[in-house]
């Protein structure tokens, strides 16, 4: 039953083809200690043969899958994996068609189910049978999806700032849908695509939302706003950056994406978290999944946006550990 809860680094890639030259070396700084230093660089051929790239850092035999959102890395896990790396091995990859992963042969096989299958595809190749996933933003769309496809490979699920699907219903629309707006948004994305001079130009005068995205974090995050800076500058350098069209149509595949008919028919227990504050997933969606999800756990945070993982670390990485702990079916059932 869905229960609701009270309040209680990136290193180089020099073999991407999304970017031309090699991403810039800047998080986490030092590499020398810490969960930095067990960290490797791995890439894996999807079934229609792009070249996908991992990582896998950590140490256990139980498997933690970090699912990105549409933009962020490793750096947008960081208190996460502070928590579980000396305990767990965690394994996280670049979508295909960006940053460090090769752009699929043709741009329809960027949809939600062709990441499912570069998933399916890293674990095949690192002999994983059974792994945890934990997706936030884009991240939850595709665990959910991988849940309902392949789910003897999940042991659980952890659902953060995210939706079931049909993104552009609901985003950018906190409290509730605005009917025309979906195809009004498909417009823009299809003159930017056609049009990249433009986008690129948008892409440099949309790094300025950094301030006011920073504004809203001192309300969330509070005091830890400060040390977050570096990490939102990166994230949007990541999503403005050289694979800006491909964030685009991505984004537009998530839109024409949905699980909701198949969340009754997920048993795999689920732990879904929701930002209050949140402007791209609003949280009335991460209710709708808690109530569809047979075997799911809904936290509502007041004093949260849309990373509630880095805003709310003494919440949210607590209640995963008990999620890991206690809820996750790490060995198949039967």
């Amino acid at each position: 039953m869905s229960e609701r809860k009270p309040e209680a680094g990136r290193a180089a890639h020099t073999n991407g083809t999304n970017g031309g030259a090699p991403a810039a070396a800047v998080w986490p700084k030092d590499t020398s200690t810490g969960w930095a230093s067990t960290r490797v660089e791995r890439r894996a051929t999807a079934q229609d043969g792009t070249k996908i790239a991992y990582e896998v850092l950590g140490h256990g035999e139980r498997t933690i899958v970090l699912a990105n959102g549409l933009g962020g890395r490793l750096y947008a896990w960081e208190p996460l994996i502070g928590a579980f790396y000396r305990t767990h091995r965690i394994v996280t990859w670049d979508y295909r068609g960006l940053f460090a992963s090769d752009s699929p042969p043709t741009d329809r096989r960027l949809a939600v189910v062709h990441h499912v299958d570069d998933a399916m595809a890293i674990l095949d190749a690192e002999g994983i049978s059974r792994a945890v996933f934990v997706g936030w933003s884009m991240g939850v769309q595709v665990s959910l999806d991988v849940a309902a496809s392949y789910p003897a490979r999940v042991a659980g699920l952890v659902l953060l700032n995210g939706t079931h699907g049909h993104t552009m219903a609901t985003g950018f629309q906190p409290l509730f849908s605005i009917p025309w707006l979906p195809k009004r948004l498909h417009a823009l994305i299809d003159f930017l695509i056609d049009h990249p001079e433009i986008a690129q130009a948008l892409a440099k005068v949309s790094k300025v939302g950094v301030v006011p995205t920073s504004l809203l974090l001192m309300i969330t995050a509070g005091p830890r706003a400060w040390s977050l800076r570096p990490m939102l500058h990166q994230y949007m350098e990541d999503v403005l950056g050289p694979s800006f069209t491909n964030f685009l149509r991505l984004f537009q595949e998530l839109d024409a994406h949905s699980v909701y008919h198949l969340l009754r028919y997920i048993r795999a227990p689920a732990l879904v978290v929701s930002g209050r504050l949140d402007a791209m997933t609003p949280a009335y969606q991460s209710k709708e999944m808690a109530r569809r999800l047979p075997n799911a756990e809904w936290i509502d945070l007041f004093r949260s946006g849309h990373f509630s993982m880095l805003e709310r670390p003494e919440i949210v990485v607590p209640a995963i550990e008990r999620f890991l702990a206690t809820r996750a079916e790490w060995r198949a059932p039967g």
